[in-house]
């Protein structure tokens, strides 16, 4: 990629404060790659059949996405990894979806949506299937990386904050069986209306979700918890870390009280913007 289409820095807000990622990196096609099954997913989902010219096209929404902010997981190519697909209970999702009337999947921090897509090639009805980011042009960018004008596309998006109560309010631990028909997921301007109706994906979330929900996500870990930097270009990024032991006492004893979920952490080492660090997929599931 040319280097003056590259964005030298870029500011982002975490909660209360903000980040700022200077000297930003290059692109770098030579990290470029697909698995035969990422490789397959893509070529359905975009029409594209030709290797090479998926590559372009790949690399292309690649660019423009990093313009919007150059994050580490555009930068190595980890949007196009499909890790849902990875968790061990994918399948337990996907039956979710399947087989729970009113079933509405909520995914956050979703980039490009690409678990959304995969979802839905995997026969999850795209109409109940909402993603969120707080960048609105990553959702435009899902459009351009599969191809789909926003009205041929039946999921469903919001833009926002999920730290800001207009866009997500705190509220108590839903309990009980019923909680009314979930709303029409086009009409939504904020995540507050899905009170009660879909499956979190962070304790901020927990607290306002299905009595029957069934949480699964991935991300950073330490084998104890503690902070942990990375480095990215000449930006060195601290954020604290739970441990698997840490992550699953936060789940089941104190966003829920203690045996009303059931916690699954599994955690292998990776390197990412140039620092080795352990993953974590968890899942949290309502008892």
């Amino acid at each position: 990629m040319d280097s003056e289409n590259t964005p030298q820095a870029d500011t982002f807000p975490l909660g209360d404060d903000s980040i700022q990622i200077i000297d930003v990196p290059p692109l770098d096609l030579s990290i470029y790659s697909l698995t035969p099954d990422e490789a397959e997913f893509f070529k359905a989902a975009t029409g594209i059949n030709d290797d090479n010219m998926l590559r372009a096209h790949i690399l292309r929404a690649q660019e423009e996405a990093y313009k919007v902010a150059p994050y580490p997981c555009i930068y190595d190519f980890a949007f196009v990894r499909m890790w849902i697909t990875k968790l061990p209970v994918y399948q337990d999702i996907l039956d979710i979806g399947r087989e729970r009337l009113g079933a509405v999947f909520l995914d956050l921090g979703c980039c490009f949506s690409v678990d959304s897509r995969r979802l839905a090639f995997d026969g999850i009805l795209a109409c109940a299937i909402v993603s969120s980011d707080i960048k609105t042009e990553f959702l435009e960018s899902s459009h351009l990386l599969f191809r789909t004008p926003n009205d041929t596309w039946a999921g469903h998006s919001v833009s926002g904050d999920l730290l800001d109560s207009e866009m997500l309010s705190v509220a108590p631990v839903m309990r009980g069986s019923k909680v009314g028909s979930p709303p029409d997921l086009s009409t939504l301007m904020s995540l507050n209306p899905l009170h009660g109706h879909c499956s979190p994906s962070m304790p901020r979330v927990s607290r306002t979700y299905s009595p029957k929900s069934n949480n699964y996500i991935w991300h950073a870990s330490k084998k104890e918890e503690g902070n942990v930097t990375t480095v990215f270009g000449s930006t060195k990024l601290s954020s604290f870390c739970h441990s698997p032991e840490s992550w699953t006492e936060l789940w089941d004893g104190i966003v829920f009280e203690k045996g009303e979920v059931e916690v699954k952490v599994n955690a292998w080492p990776v390197v990412v913007a140039q620092t080795s660090i352990d993953f974590t997929t968890w899942s949290v599931k309502r008892l």
